[in-house]
């Protein structure tokens, strides 16, 4: 049985920031899910396909990563594709209390579905897809934030 982990997000945008927590979860799982979920709490730029097709080209050299997306509860989603771990994310210490709540959360849920923490490089310890958004908006320089198919249709949204 494959060792396989489900690294979930909204990735509207996908960010350098997430490309690193991919590539870093890539290196310790034999495959990794990169889920779009589809957070009703937000009001996205990106339509859930836009999302996926976007995740699809800036992963499609990293061999063990499926695209995929769902709609319910991501404790829901890993079992059904026999994950044994939830990838996420740490930028800041302002992260952890959120993290820790969705974390003990899907552990009532399913204890069989571990999480594993990864700090995101530092140099996008401050990069969220909103910031990313609201820049973009601005025609400011986001060349650095986000792979260039993302910069593209960053840039194809606002025009």
């Amino acid at each position: 049985m494959k060792n396989i982990a489900v690294c979930p997000g909204s990735f509207d945008p996908v960010t350098m920031g997430h490309m690193d927590i991919i590539q870093r979860g890539a290196k310790v799982f034999e495959e990794v899910r990169v889920v779009v979920l589809n957070n009703s709490s937000k009001q996205p730029l990106f339509s859930v396909e836009e999302r996926m097709e976007l995740l699809k080209m800036v992963t499609k050299d990293i061999e063990n990563v499926i695209v995929d997306s769902y709609d319910g509860l991501l404790v829901d989603y890993g079992k059904s594709v026999n994950a044994k771990a939830i990838i996420r994310g740490l930028r800041a210490v302002s992260d952890f209390e959120y993290e820790m709540q969705i974390t003990s959360m899907n552990r009532v849920l399913n204890e069989q579905i571990e999480t594993f923490f990864i700090m995101t490089n530092n140099q996008y310890s401050f990069l969220s897809s909103s910031i990313v958004k609201e820049v973009a908006k601005y025609n400011g320089n986001i060349s650095e934030l986000v792979p260039l198919e993302v910069e593209r249709a960053l840039k194809k949204k606002f025009s």
